[in-house]
């Protein structure tokens, strides 16, 4: 059967719902969203109407699936594109889509929960293949219908809210706690962790695996800029008993701090005297081994983490269809130099 959905998400209905509202019958509904003749022009604008009124729009994805028929692509919902850690994982869900055939059609959702639910929509509204999503906060059970209805979704880097659907994440609170012992190893005993918002996943479990490492109170979570970076270092570091290492949550984040210690520095100290503390940042960057010096990574196999989601996307639109699956890619220390410093 046919369904519609409104324009939020937020609620179903069947052409049922429309043909009682129109006052016709449900197969002349049916031909008028599946734009068929033999509709007189005043009825289908009456069931036109009826549809704009109750604020719904026609689910094209559940209605080609049913069909069988494929358009040859996949949608692929990130945070930001411009994010070269999702540049890399976008390439990687390609690759293995281009093995198979298909195109890769990508949305930024900037963290934002509405704009995620609209972008994923579209996708399915474009009948989409299969959706690859890194979802935001809130809930996804606006997806639930679009997967009843047999559409594949597999969620990565983080778990989605409210639905079950095969799951592709990173081990960030193992990537965390291997930093912290990378750091205490050199001699580090006093070390801090900048965060992003802890209400994201990722963040709350780099935190997690942070806190499990050491009990420390140097800890500044954001969402982070320029500014609250530097704030965050400079409170760190000037203390009596000052952090003699830095743990960074991301790359955006590892990037501030470097710019934010590289304004302390006076040749090879910094502004009260001592050395600058030995870092490890989370995600590897471009050019992090060329810096002076090196920065020392907790690194992740991105392109693992895409391929891994794509597969098994492309085993569940190939009619695979186990129960819901979790996935964990491991993380990996690559020492360069910035976290090997003694205090």
């Amino acid at each position: 059967m046919t369904t519609l959905s409104n324009r939020s998400g937020t609620r179903r209905a069947t052409m049922h719902d429309v043909a009682r509202l129109a006052g016709v019958s449900l197969k002349t509904v049916s031909r008028v969203v599946n734009a068929e003749s033999g509709v007189r022009p005043a009825t289908e604008r009456r069931v036109r109407a009826a549809i704009d009124e109750l604020g719904f729009r026609r689910n094209l994805g559940a209605s080609h699936l049913r069909r069988g028929t494929s358009t040859g692509t996949i949608g692929v919902l990130l945070e930001d594109l411009a994010n070269p850690f999702y540049a890399t994982l976008t390439r990687a869900v390609e690759e293995v889509a281009r093995r198979s055939g298909r195109h890769v059609l990508a949305g930024s959702s900037d963290e934002d929960p509405d704009r995620e639910r609209e972008l994923a929509l579209d996708f399915c509204s474009r009948r989409v293949d299969g959706l690859v999503v890194v979802p935001t906060g809130g809930r996804h059970d606006y997806l639930i219908p679009e997967i009843d209805a047999g559409l594949p979704v597999v969620f990565v880097d983080r778990p989605a809210d409210g639905v079950a659907a095969d799951t592709v994440l990173l081990d960030n609170a193992g990537g965390a706690k291997a930093a912290v012992r990378h750091l205490a190893a050199h001699g580090h005993r006093r070390i801090a962790f900048l965060g992003d918002a802890p209400g994201i996943y990722t963040a709350a479990e780099r935190l997690r695996g942070f806190r499990a490492g050491t009990d420390g109170d140097f800890v500044a979570m954001g969402p982070h800029d320029e500014t609250t970076v530097e704030r965050a270092i400079h409170d760190f570091l000037d203390r009596p008993r000052r952090a003699t290492a830095l743990v960074t949550g991301n790359n955006r984040i590892t990037l501030l701090a470097l710019r934010a210690l590289a304004g302390r520095r006076t040749g090879r100290a910094d502004r009260t005297g001592r050395g600058r503390p030995a870092l490890v940042g989370f995600d590897d960057f471009e050019l992090a081994d060329l810096m002076t010096p090196p920065v020392t990574v907790v690194s992740h196999d991105i392109e693992l983490l895409g391929r891994t989601a794509a597969e098994l996307l492309s085993a569940r639109i190939a009619g695979d269809d186990p129960p819901p699956r979790q996935v964990t890619v491991p993380a990996r220390l690559i020492a360069r130099g910035s976290g090997e410093t003694r205090p």
